[in-house]
């Protein structure tokens, strides 16, 4: 008997924590997740702050910048650029190569929703 009266308490805690569905529909939550997966990813999201603040850079100076490894700023780069949000051009200087990355208008257009995105869901997270 002790133990049914144990598990209608441990289903009904669940019930109880399943039970905020009014905020699934919420405006905070509709805002949460029509976030940019792309970019919420915390590598992606520093080379698309960097690009923008910083204008064109080089992969030299933007691994640096984000204190990244050639092979994680390969991988997230690529991963921006297959989406349009940044551009890449490849070069030698002498037989040296060189590959400058910069954001196109769709990534900074990308940015700015994802940064207004994140700033609506403080200004909810403030106001409660």
């Amino acid at each position: 008997m002790a133990a049914k009266s144990s598990a209608q308490r441990v289903g009904s805690r669940v019930q109880s924590a399943a039970a905020p569905a009014q905020f699934k529909s919420s405006k905070v939550s509709e805002i949460a997740t029509s976030l940019d997966r792309l970019l919420h990813d915390p590598m992606r999201l520093g080379i698309a702050s960097a690009l923008a603040a910083g204008g064109e850079m080089s992969f030299t100076d933007l691994k640096a910048a984000l204190n990244a490894t050639d092979g994680n700023l390969s991988v997230h780069a690529r991963k921006l650029e297959d989406a349009g949000y940044v551009a890449c051009e490849k070069s030698f200087d002498g037989r040296t190569p060189r590959t400058a990355f910069k954001l196109t208008a769709s990534g900074r257009r990308a940015l700015e929703k994802y940064l207004d995105h994140m700033d609506a869901i403080i200004r909810a997270a403030r106001r409660s």
